[in-house]
């Protein structure tokens, strides 16, 4: 018997599921940049802000929380501890959750001016579980845990 290929993975909707769950932890001023033809590293950043270090903390956890539901994971993150800024990187997207002084200072928005500012696309909607089902959101069935995009066994 073969094994069923892999669905198809739906980046906007991993996207959209960050920011919903950053949403949910009150995040500030949100902000999806599309970066797919600016750079070759990433498709998307999802950025927002926390009024405190534990605030920084909790999106980026609801966050991480939100993705592995689905059994996404990030290849990499860093900063949890301090909670100054917290990247969360997907491969495909990554997302930075800054305290708002630091976010002033590095300025990525600035920075990456050149990427389309797709924010509206992340909208504040509900998040229907059943329109965003098991097939769209690329789960490949195999009850491994998919690292930024890619199933890991």
């Amino acid at each position: 018997m073969t094994e069923p290929a892999p669905r198809p993975v739906d980046i906007p909707d991993r996207v959209r599921r960050a920011a919903h769950a950053a949403r949910d932890r009150k995040a500030l001023d949100l902000r999806v940049l599309q970066l797919e033809k600016v750079s070759d590293f990433t498709d998307y950043f999802l950025i927002c802000s926390g009024s405190s270090d534990r605030q920084v903390q909790a999106i980026a956890q609801s966050v991480d929380a939100r993705l592995r539901e689905r059994k996404v994971r990030p290849l990499h993150s860093e900063g949890e501890r301090e909670g100054n800024w917290v990247l969360l990187d997907y491969g495909d997207f990554v997302v930075h959750v800054f305290q708002e002084d630091l976010r002033a200072f590095y300025a990525l928005e600035r920075l990456w001016s050149d990427a389309p500012d797709v924010t509206e696309e992340f909208g504040e909607g509900d998040l229907r579980e059943e329109e965003l089902g098991d097939a769209e959101l690329g789960e490949a069935g195999s009850g491994g845990e998919e690292l930024g995009g890619v199933e890991a066994s």
